[in-house]
């Protein structure tokens, strides 16, 4: 999917070194899930993923082809989605973080028919729980070293208004993206 300055691609083996990379980035990866160093166990990872509608995964990149992070939806319930596995590399853009995560919602409410919102974040991710507040996320319970998020369907789209200028128009989406289920 194309947007102001990014395209959301959905991620292959192809990408396995630059995700690997990023996933075994001490700092940019001290907040996710372990991820051994191993490349064929990440090229194994996208082949499976290749084959599930569990998730999505995109490589976050400029619209020269740079790539420059990631993000991933999944955990479908209902008319709500969940994302996260979104890491920007350093040197990216300022604005690559904010116009991702317009992309995933308009993507998610416009392109997959998902009215709201849930995520947990660590509760040392100041950063990204910070971000979801700033969106209009409400923090409604917590589990162990986890806040739990739910947004709402209008606070979404008060949102993807209030941010508009890093995503001003709709994102084209072409016919091989994705479905999340």
């Amino acid at each position: 999917m194309v947007g102001k300055t990014l395209v959301l691609r959905n991620a292959d083996v192809h990408d396995s070194a630059f995700i690997l990379a990023l996933r075994t980035d001490a700092v940019k990866s001290r907040h996710m899930s372990p991820t051994p160093n191993d490349l064929a166990a990440q090229q194994d990872y996208l082949r499976r993923y290749a084959e599930s509608s569990e998730s999505i995964y995109f490589i976050v990149e400029s619209l020269g082809g740079e790539p420059l992070g990631t993000v991933r939806m999944y955990d479908a319930r209902g008319d709500s989605f969940s994302w996260g596995s979104w890491i920007i590399k350093d040197g990216a853009p300022v604005w690559t973080a904010v116009e991702s995560a317009l992309m995933v919602y308009t993507y998610a409410l416009d392109h997959l028919g998902f009215t709201r919102a849930h995520c947990l974040v660590r509760k040392d991710n100041v950063r990204v729980w910070t971000f979801h507040e700033r969106f209009g996320a409400h923090r409604f319970g917590e589990h162990g070293d986890q806040y739990e998020y739910r947004i709402a369907p209008e606070v979404i789209r008060a949102s993807l208004r209030r941010y508009g200028r890093f995503l001003p128009g709709p994102i084209v989406v072409e016919h091989d993206e994705p479905a999340l289920s």
